[in-house]
């Protein structure tokens, strides 16, 4: 799963990244901790890409409030196209979601949360597969997205059994769709050797917590 994550990358830069057009209400950067229901930045192919702000728990169409179900912050790769509350998005409105790592937690013996950071082994962003849809029940209509998870790697399994899909620079037009059908193929653990991990300082736990001594290793 992926329940918190930061992003590093200036908004400008990630622009030219994905050769997308910016919104102009983009999230500021850098952020340490960013936590469900926070707006992150999406990429989307909508007659070209477009990078915009997408508030981070899905929506399904049916929900009467915000409030009205669980936060779905993830959707599981293995059941995404049957899914009702995803099988539509699957199909038609997939997106990227940049960020530069995310955090999971093991607890020790006396069951406390302990952070991990985990980021490529490389100097590069990191690239969820997403997906997302507006929600038009409210008196405003709201624009929300979750990260697509699948079972962890081997590497990934001492600290939790599941992880983002992660997308490489190939991977994107398909993903969205520019490049034709495939994209089910794409929902798979990521390489053993191209994530790192390491404890961070429980400040974490927080999600009033920033700074980047979030992410410093312990």
């Amino acid at each position: 799963m992926c329940g918190r994550f930061s992003i590093t990358l200036p908004n400008d830069a990630m622009a030219q990244l994905f050769e997308a057009q910016p919104a102009n209400d983009l999230p500021d950067v850098p952020n340490y901790n960013v936590c469900p229901t926070n707006q992150i930045h999406v990429i989307t192919q909508e007659d070209g890409r477009r990078l915009r702000p997408m508030r981070w728990g899905f929506l399904p169409r049916w929900y009467k409030s915000p409030t009205d179900g669980p936060l779905l912050i993830n959707a599981r790769g293995e059941t995404i196209a049957q899914k009702p509350a995803f099988r539509n998005a699957c199909r038609e409105r997939r997106c990227l979601i940049p960020a530069t790592g995310f955090y999971e937690w093991t607890k020790d013996p006396d069951q406390n949360r302990l952070p991990w950071y985990i980021q490529p082994q490389a100097d590069q962003p990191l690239v969820f597969a997403g997906v997302w849809q507006v929600w038009e029940k409210g008196d405003t209509p709201i624009t929300t997205c979750a990260i697509v998870t699948t079972a962890a790697s081997e590497a990934m399994t001492n600290i939790h059994h599941r992880e983002p899909v992660t997308l490489r620079p190939a991977d994107w037009g398909k993903w969205l769709g520019e490049d034709g059908k495939g994209a089910a193929l794409l929902m798979r653990a990521a390489p053993s050797d191209f994530l790192k991990f390491h404890r961070v300082a429980p400040a974490v736990n927080s999600n009033r917590a920033a700074g980047p001594d979030l992410i410093t290793p312990l």
